[in-house]
């Protein structure tokens, strides 16, 4: 189905409005890339968080939509693979460079699907950013959603308040691949949305259980990733991850034990013990992320 041009500037605007407060990262594949991982499964990069694919003759899910700008083309490339329709939109979380696009496949996808917090966490950031109304998940689960989808079974499962207060995890069964979302900023600095629901020490005990969950086998796909490293990766990295946030965690601690001001704690743009954790884009990230990390272990229960 074609989208009007005035729902698609309509969406875009949306879009653009709720990114402005999103950090941009850097890409560690080229913008525009379609990468296959296993078994009809793969993931495509452009601008914004990673999109995961299941693309077959009997089955089209997409896992995040970017901005409208970059889904039409990641759509267009995926009818190459598939003519099947969108069966499923999943959303890992509300961001606006995951969701972005969700308007610009409304009227293709037959369902959007989310964890329950996400549509509320969607219009809540439009509201603050003064976007228009986001489209959101017609579909929502609590702890676990599963569905056979053409040969593949789809997973999704929440853990619990992490990077923001309603992040899925993607399993696609049958090929042993897991779609992260920004549970995993993989070597670098994370943003850690307090306003959205966020919880750092959460997020450690999520990344925990993930690892738990799956196998040495699976692949995983990371919503952003320094290029040194990219957006794949293994168990061991979720590992990283929480160690990382460990770091961030004990580094806060220790300065608020010493009667530091946040601006003094967060005068660094390297944890000693994660040289490679840098983002050259973005050389204030791991700034922000101390004063997020601040403002969730200072703020009134």
């Amino acid at each position: 189905m074609m989208i009007s041009r005035r729902r698609f500037v309509v969406a875009g605007s949306a879009a653009i409005a709720g990114s402005l407060a999103m950090p941009r990262y850097l890409h560690a594949v080229p913008r525009g890339t379609f990468t296959p991982v296993r078994r009809n499964v793969g993931l495509y990069t452009d601008r914004g968080g990673t999109i995961g694919w299941l693309a077959s003759a009997d089955a089209l899910v997409m896992v995040d939509s970017q901005f409208p700008d970059t889904v039409v083309p990641c759509r267009d490339g995926l009818r190459e693979r598939s003519d099947h329709r969108l069966d499923r939109l999943i959303n890992t979380h509300h961001h606006g460079d995951h969701t972005g696009g969700n308007a610009a496949l409304a009227g293709e996808a037959v369902h959007i699907v989310a964890h329950r917090n996400v549509p509320d966490l969607q219009r809540a950031a439009a509201e603050r950013s003064g976007g228009g109304e986001p489209t959101t998940a017609d579909l929502t689960f609590e702890e676990h959603w599963e569905e056979e989808i053409g040969d593949e079974i789809v997973r999704l499962r929440y853990f619990g308040p992490a990077h923001t207060g309603g992040d899925a995890i993607v399993q696609f069964e049958r090929a042993d691949v897991v779609h992260m979302g920004d549970l995993v900023f993989n070597r670098i600095p994370p943003y850690i949305d307090v306003p959205g629901g966020a919880s750092t020490e959460g997020w450690i005990t999520v990344l925990e259980k993930a690892h738990e969950t799956f196998s040495d086998s699976t692949v995983f796909v990371f919503g952003h990733g320094n290029p040194a490293f990219g957006v794949t990766g293994s168990r061991a990295d979720l590992l990283v991850m929480r160690d990382f946030l460990s770091a961030l965690i004990e580094h806060v601690r220790a300065g608020l034990g010493d009667g530091l001001a946040v601006d003094d704690i967060a005068s660094i743009d390297r944890l000693p013990a994660f040289p490679d954790h840098f983002n050259p884009d973005r050389p204030t990230g791991l700034q922000g992320a101390i004063r997020a990390v601040h403002a969730d272990l200072t703020r009134n229960p």
